[in-house]
């Protein structure tokens, strides 16, 4: 890149930003005190889950469409997408009158599917992966004439990334460094080149998820993905783009990778701590800050949470899993004998250690029970895991034998 012009510059960040305009959110950037003490760094949250459509995708999506030719616009768009950049391409088509279909995974999530629809895209849901949604999505263009709008390698949609990098630098001064979610690229192609013309001093760093490194193995760093099932479908790309890559590998400091379960914890923290909500994409930078916090120690990090279009469903298995690992909900096995009043007396017990019973289950028919005893299914609130061992130590106490599941 660095032998010719490059593809994306910061004037065409700057010409995004202006043919955006009001129809974009520039969302908030702020300080987050408590996370920051955890990290052990200085944390600022640029809330990009806070844009209409719920992720910054709108960007590129809005700076894309604007650019097509009337003509060009009545013959419509498609797009291939997991799910944001459905709903931004769906919303701005909308709002500029514009036909679209956008072909999802067919094990997309609900959220984003009826998000889609709602504005006013016909969705069509193909295939398991974003490459078979993608190969349906070029053949309809190629039968209809309709334009491909590009997830994420394309100089348009790179450039309408790229806003977010500008609100950045003039939210926040002095950043040491900006984490940023990476799938196919876009965001952080965009970000990089508009960071790095203002502040070349400032590291631009991405997050990718185990399972999903494809721009560590486009550049060489890692090995072939190997994919699977991941809270993250968001970034969940084996194959970044080609101009992408290009720009990561002259512009981009480093790249990380972040555990599920990590981002998972981030999800939750997110929730409990900012009162925002996010999705598995959305948190991979702030999951790489706490999961690689050497990195990050004693520094000014500005981090994009870049989505937050989660399923409930996902978001509620997600907060009962955090509470169980914390301890605040533990769901224990007990051995009692099977006589009136022992229930009363287990629940009396936990009551009297300040634990909340959730739910219980009396079972006489459980494998390995002996007759005239059962087993009692319990889950219980607690504060956290001391008192939940507090508690199980208060009912062995009274001899019943306990399991912690």
């Amino acid at each position: 890149m660095s032998a010719m012009a490059p593809p994306v510059t910061l004037a065409d960040i700057r010409d995004a930003a202006a043919a955006i305009g009001d129809a974009v959110a520039e969302t908030p950037m702020s300080q987050a005190r408590t996370l920051s003490a955890i990290a052990g760094a200085e944390l600022f949250l640029k809330f990009e889950n806070l844009q209409f459509t719920g992720s910054f995708k709108e960007r590129g999506a809005r700076n894309f469409l604007v650019h097509l030719s009337p003509a060009t616009r009545a013959r419509g768009v498609v797009a291939a997408s997991a799910g944001n950049h459905a709903q931004g391409v769906a919303y701005h088509a909308h709002l500029l009158d514009i036909p679209a279909t956008i072909v999802m995974p067919a094990h997309a999530p609900f959220t984003k599917v009826a998000n889609t629809a709602h504005h006013g895209a016909h969705v069509v849901l193909e295939g398991e992966d974003y490459a078979a949604a993608l190969a349906e999505a070029q053949r309809i263009a190629h039968a209809t004439g309709a334009t491909l709008v590009p997830a994420f390698d394309d100089p348009l949609i790179v450039a309408g990334q790229g806003t977010t990098g500008l609100e950045i630098v003039t939210q926040v001064e002095d950043l040491d460094a900006i984490v940023v979610p990476v799938g196919g690229g876009g965001l952080i192609a965009g970000i990089a080149v508009a960071v790095k013309a203002e502040n070349p001093d400032i590291r631009v760093i991405g997050a990718q998820v185990e399972g999903y490194a494809g721009m560590l193995h486009a550049l060489g760093q890692a090995p072939v993905p190997t994919g699977g099932v991941t809270i993250a479908e968001g970034i969940a790309v084996t194959e970044p783009g080609v101009l992408t890559r290009g720009i990561v590998r002259e512009l981009v400091d480093d790249l990380v990778i972040v555990s599920e379960q990590r981002i998972e914890e981030t999800i939750a923290l997110a929730l409990e701590i900012e009162k925002t909500v996010l999705e598995g994409a959305g948190a991979a930078g702030l999951a790489a800050v706490l999961e690689h916090p050497e990195l990050f120690r004693a520094k000014r990090v500005g981090v994009v949470l870049s989505g937050g279009n989660i399923d409930a469903r996902m978001l509620t298995s997600v907060l009962l899993r955090a509470l169980a690992r914390s301890g605040r909900v533990v769901r224990l096995h007990i051995e009692v004998p099977d006589r009136p009043g022992v229930l009363a007396t287990v629940a009396q017990l936990i009551a009297s250690a300040r634990g909340n019973i959730v739910d219980v289950e009396h079972r006489r028919d459980q494998p390995g029970v002996a007759v005239k005893r059962a087993l009692l299914e319990v889950s219980i609130e607690t504060r956290d895991q001391p008192h939940a061992e507090e508690i199980v130590k208060r009912l062995e106490a009274e001899g019943f034998r306990v399991e912690v599941e």
